[in-house]
């Protein structure tokens, strides 16, 4: 039977792993959508920097899941 901490380590690998799949889904879209709507490119570099933003958190909590995980063994 998973333990309450197993169980915060898997939502956190779930919220990690859809905040990587929707940062990338909105990224996908706004850079077909931006040229179709007329924006400028400095709006496109900013939805390049929220993306990464999203991809280091993301790296970040999978660095600290990583942790987690070698501390119990």
């Amino acid at each position: 039977m998973a333990s309450d901490k197993d169980k915060a380590i898997a939502r956190q690998g779930r919220i990690a792993a859809l905040v990587v799949a929707g940062a990338m889904l909105i990224w996908l879209i706004a850079h077909w959508a931006g040229p179709q709507l007329g924006l400028a490119g400095r709006y496109a570099l900013l939805i390049d920097f929220a993306a990464m933003a999203a991809f280091v958190w993301a790296f970040v909590v999978a660095l600290q899941i990583w942790r987690a995980r070698r501390d119990e063994e």
